[in-house]
């Protein structure tokens, strides 16, 4: 498309939903698990929109990092809790590359390194 300088438009996450054109049938049991991962239950919809929010951060997705900041803050979280929720998933991204320094660590012990 070369009318599209960047891959990311804002303007396009609203139309999500869309996808259902090329799979209706998927698309709708995929959005009925999707909303109802999303409903009350163990976690309150203000805890479940931080933890996307930090996935959304570990995953790289601009779009979910849109959608579950706004709607981390609806649900009434503050900025401290979505930066600490965002520090979790730094921390979890740092420390999943790390620990396979363990896979290094064999091979060096193998090669009597």
């Amino acid at each position: 498309m070369p009318d599209r300088d960047q891959y990311y438009h804002r303007h396009d996450l609203p139309r999500f939903r869309e996808i259902a054109r090329g799979a209706p049938e998927l698309a709708k049991k995929f959005f009925e698990w999707y909303d109802a991962v999303f409903a009350e239950g163990a976690l309150t919809a203000r805890e479940k929109a931080l933890v996307a929010l930090a996935v959304a951060h570990a995953v790289q997705c601009p779009y979910c990092i849109d959608a579950y900041s706004k709607d981390a803050l609806e649900k009434g979280s503050n900025l401290d809790q979505m930066t600490e929720a965002v520090h979790v998933a730094a921390a979890i991204r740092g420390g999943a590359s790390l620990v396979h320094g363990v896979q290094m660590l064999n091979h060096a012990d193998e090669l009597g390194m």
